[in-house]
């Protein structure tokens, strides 16, 4: 299965080409369209809100964010099987960093976040006091995503003309942007709802904080590839904002990727799923790399980077969930998949295509062909199938995690932020994944504990940038990046707007 965004894009490039209306860094309403009916009817803005919403289904693909996220890093990998999955060499060029402003998912990516912040504008204009609270903090994430992936981000005034192109803040102007609408926000934001993390709330806006603060210093740089300062005085903001979340840990780490997901105490965000009705593409968590043969078939795609997965104990229950009534259901552990593949029970050997035993190989190219076209590279399952509904199923598509403010509180008084880490909610973190470890004391030891628990999550890219391995050469990509691959080009098309300058070196 494949992706093809086209249409898509060129259905929204009218929008890009006017420009994405935001509000200025006074919270000033900027858009000029008047939202209403030729009949004089009131707005819908609780139906505007729910749209805003669902933009975030767009994260659950396997494209777009989610490609640009992981599959530019030492991760997650599309190789070429055969005549399949070339797509133009779609994923090829994001893994080994050879895109270009015309890329597919790259252009995909800057008109979903956009169109998204677009949507949460009318909100923002027409919503009641508890609406424009939730619009303004989905605002403030889609733009977070716009500025990690893009720098630049473009706005227009208030009672601008539109047709005139909308102003652009730089990366430093749209992070202080972000940061000033969250902080101005957090205090009339709901708190959490337990079984319920889909709604904007305090817990969720003090990670997104967080989150901004840890990046404060990549973000800043006048070098987008580095090097990067990390103010002290930031990196105690991240820990005073992890300190404000009112969470704990789950005690098995799979409660946060099973069908019923959103009782999860440690989930924080999330854009909710509902079996056999709305709900995104969360089955591309499970369907991507697996095999046609397998339960759930799938499309025998993506697959897991071989030094990447080497990076774990093979016994760490984070990559490998065999609990029975997976196995029963499925054949085979989720988590990472590698070796002899099983029917549902995991007693009877699967087969590809050809006959041939379904082993699944570490060892992969990026153009595969012959034997191993069905077989090579580790597969991936972050979500337990909902075997209830294996198409649309019930699992929640999870943005923020407690364990992951953890971390960016560790990593931030390593860094020089004042505060002291919960030993205690460490001492889980670990003990939950069945192999013995100790609590990361060091950078490094932060950065690969983050790889080992947050895979697949959206994070990997940010991490790498923010920890300077990024650029490096690494397996499949055996050289090292130009720097302007630290950001994203902006699409060629969005360049109408006179406004936009192209990000250095494309």
């Amino acid at each position: 299965m494949k992706r093809n965004n086209i249409i898509k894009s060129i259905l929204f490039a009218s929008t890009i080409v006017l420009g994405v209306s935001c509000t200025n860094l006074e919270e000033e309403v900027l858009d000029g369209v008047v939202v209403g009916n030729s009949s004089g009817g009131t707005v819908n803005s609780a139906s505007l809100l729910t749209k805003a919403y669902e933009g975030l289904r767009e994260f659950q693909g396997q494209g777009q964010m989610f490609a640009l996220d992981e599959m530019s890093t030492d991760a997650l990998v599309g190789p070429t099987r055969g005549g399949d999955w070339d797509d133009n060499a779609t994923w090829r060029q994001i893994h080994t960093h050879t895109w270009a402003p015309d890329h597919n998912e790259v252009r995909g990516a800057w008109n979903s976040l956009l169109s998204n912040v677009y949507n949460c504008n009318l909100v923002v204009e027409n919503g009641t006091a508890a609406e424009v609270a939730q619009a303004r903090f989905l605002r403030a994430f889609y733009y977070y995503n716009v500025v990690d992936l893009f720098g630049q981000a473009p706005y227009r005034e208030a009672g601008s003309s539109l047709e005139s192109d909308p102003k652009v803040w730089t990366r430093q102007e749209a992070t202080a942007y972000v940061i000033s609408e969250l902080e101005a926000i957090v205090g009339t934001l709901p708190a959490r709802v337990a079984g319920d993390a889909s709604i904007a709330n305090k817990d969720a806006a003090n990670f997104l904080l967080a989150k901004l603060y840890l990046n404060k210093g990549v973000f800043n740089a006048a070098n987008p590839a580095g090097p990067y300062v990390f103010d002290a005085a930031d990196m105690t903001k991240v820990v005073s904002y992890v300190n404000a979340i009112n969470s704990s840990l789950s005690s098995d780490y799979w409660d946060n990727f099973k069908p019923d997901n959103n009782t999860s105490p440690e989930i924080l965000f999330s854009s909710k799923n509902l079996r056999g009705g709305q709900g995104g593409g969360i089955q591309s968590r499970w369907r991507m790399g697996m095999h046609y043969n397998q339960t759930p078939d799938g499309w025998n795609g993506f697959a897991t980077v071989a030094e990447y997965y080497n990076k774990f104990n093979p016994n760490d229950r984070r990559i490998k969930n065999a609990d029975a009534a997976i196995i029963t259901a499925f054949g085979n552990p989720v988590g990472f998949q590698v070796g002899q593949m099983y029917k549902p029970g995991g007693t009877t050997a699967l087969k590809d295509r050809n006959g041939n035993p379904l082993f699944f190989t570490p060892a992969l190219t990026l153009i595969t062909s012959g034997a191993t076209l069905e077989t090579a590279g580790i597969r991936s399952q972050k979500y337990i199938p909902d075997a209830a509904n294996l198409g649309t199923p019930e699992n929640d598509y999870e943005f923020m995690r407690y364990s992951d403010a953890l971390l960016m509180k560790a990593e931030a008084i390593l860094r020089g932020g004042t505060g002291t880490n919960d030993l205690t909610k460490f001492a889980l973190l670990i003990s939950r994944t069945n192999v013995a470890g100790t609590i990361p004391t060091t950078l490094d030891a932060i950065y690969e504990e983050r790889g080992k628990e947050l895979w697949y999550e959206g994070w990997r890219r940010n991490d790498m940038i923010r920890f300077g391995k990024f650029l490096a050469a690494r397996g499949l990509k055996p050289y090292v990046s130009a720097d302007r691959y630290a950001l994203f080009p902006i699409p060629a098309d969005a360049l109408f707007n006179a406004n936009l300058k192209q990000n250095p070196g494309y």
